[in-house]
């Protein structure tokens, strides 16, 4: 026997809203607050017990890293996030950049405010299993959760879902990079008990670079003007735990950057390790990555307490809820965006928004330090094959290169404003959000504090 037949069920309609958000990360969240904003009901669902994606579930607090003295940033809903943090003491002084690293577990609470103060209905701890399809039309989605089996009914979906979940299973053309030249997964971590002091002299003895990334276990391309930059990069203790015999010869990958370190001696967002060869659509390769991935983490904490000034003493905070994924399916948008507009500086007529130069992904590092930035088609969230449906996040329609660009979180958040207000004005006036009127959106996202130009 190779399946079973279900028997047919009558699912309770549990909840009706006019812009459904699924899934709850930085374009998500974003989403779902420029939608509330807007004057539309909104529902913001997400599996796991608090708000945040990246941010909260995995741990990756470097919210804008990128941003340089000539950095011209993007504005709106994402920089609201970061100030948010700041004021409400969940931020710390990023060390490569100038920005502000948001502390994911105060985050979840920082998310939480953000959510009720906008009026959004929450719906945490409930998981879409379904959309529910009729006509090519998405009219809502199945969830599954403690309380069973339920429907939640939508005028208008955004799919948060980072992994384009609900754009697959609704019929949308989507597709996956090859598994062998996905971008790796993370493990995302932190510790404490490290001494400040001991360790910012030591990383002022001896500087790291951008150019340190360009080694034989990192290939990366820059521009050039990346290679001079301080990076809080650490190699040097693992290189020395290889030579111990501490850490095996094959994990070399156990290197990266480490994120801010507080005056209490908490190391954090520590983005060590990595996973290639990994399929986050695929939950036996997410039970693999997450358990090799604790397990090389261990690892790299013993290699930090022997070989790393200051980390004597030091011993694993937390890992994060779940794995960093950067790189799964993306939709066939109505426009799909390429190397040549996040390169070139891309403009377009119908922009939601603007992103620096900042292209992070698939062997390629170049840090917006210039003044370059390029437009967010509005176009690249509209998937084919499916109506009043919004994509939004990593999984907007583009190439290998845009991608590295757009996936970002800071990017992610502005796609996801973008989508929030346009899923709205398509309620509002009631029309598809294919055929929404874009000076509309860009008028509301103006008054949103949103730079779209």
């Amino acid at each position: 026997m190779t399946t079973i037949s279900e028997a047919a069920r009558e699912t309770p309609i549990i909840h009706h809203t006019e812009v459904l958000v699924v899934g709850s990360g930085p374009g998500g969240l974003a989403a779902a607050i420029a939608s509330a904003r807007a004057g539309v009901q909104t529902t913001l669902l997400e599996r796991y017990g608090c708000f945040g994606g990246n941010l909260t579930q995995v741990g990756v607090e470097g919210f804008a890293w990128y941003r340089h003295d000539n950095t011209v940033d993007s504005e709106g809903i994402g920089v609201e996030f970061e100030q948010r943090a700041k004021s409400m003491g969940a931020a710390t002084p990023e060390p490569q950049s100038n920005s502000h690293a948001i502390d994911g577990e105060a985050f979840k609470y920082v998310a939480d405010v953000l959510v009720e103060e906008s009026g959004i209905t929450p719906m945490l701890h409930r998981t879409m299993v379904a959309p529910i399809v009729e006509g090519g039309v998405i009219k809502g989605v199945i969830v599954e959760s403690k309380a069973g089996r339920e429907a939640i009914l939508a005028r208008r979906v955004i799919d948060a879902t980072g992994d384009a979940d609900i754009a697959h299973r609704s019929g949308a053309i989507v597709h996956k990079t090859p598994v062998e030249e996905m971008m790796a997964a993370s493990v995302m971590f932190s510790m404490n008990g490290v001494d400040k002091r001991r360790f910012i002299e030591d990383v002022k003895a001896d500087p790291h670079t951008y150019s340190d990334w360009c080694g034989p276990d990192w290939a990366m391309e820059t521009s050039g003007k990346e290679d001079a930059l301080f990076s809080p990069y650490l190699k040097k203790p693992f290189e020395k735990a290889i030579k111990s015999g501490l850490i095996p010869e094959n994990l070399n990958t156990i290197t990266g950057t480490w994120g801010a370190i507080t005056d209490q001696g908490d190391l954090t967002y520590l983005n060590l390790i990595h996973l290639a060869g990994l399929d986050a659509t695929n939950p036996d390769h997410l039970t693999k990555g997450e358990m090799e991935g604790r397990r090389q983490a261990m690892l790299a904490i013993k290699a930090l307490k022997q070989f790393n000034p200051g980390c004597e003493n030091a011993k694993l905070r937390n890992f994060g809820m779940t794995l960093g994924v950067r790189d799964t399916r993306k939709i066939d948008a109505v426009y799909n965006m390429t190397a040549q507009d996040v390169r070139q500086q891309g403009k377009f007529d119908d922009s939601i928004g603007i992103f620096p130069e900042f292209i992070d992904g698939y062997g390629i590092l170049i840090l917006p330090t210039t003044g370059r930035y390029f437009q967010l088609p509005y176009r690249a969230m509209l998937p084919k094959g499916v109506r009043h449906l919004l994509v939004t996040g990593r999984s907007t329609g583009g190439d290998r290169d845009s991608h590295a660009a757009v996936r970002n979180m800071m990017c992610c958040a502005v796609n996801g404003q973008g989508a929030g207000v346009a899923a709205a004005i398509s309620v509002q006036t009631g029309v598809d959000v294919a055929d929404v009127d874009i000076k509309l959106v860009q008028k509301k996202l103006l008054e949103q504090g949103a730079r779209i130009h």
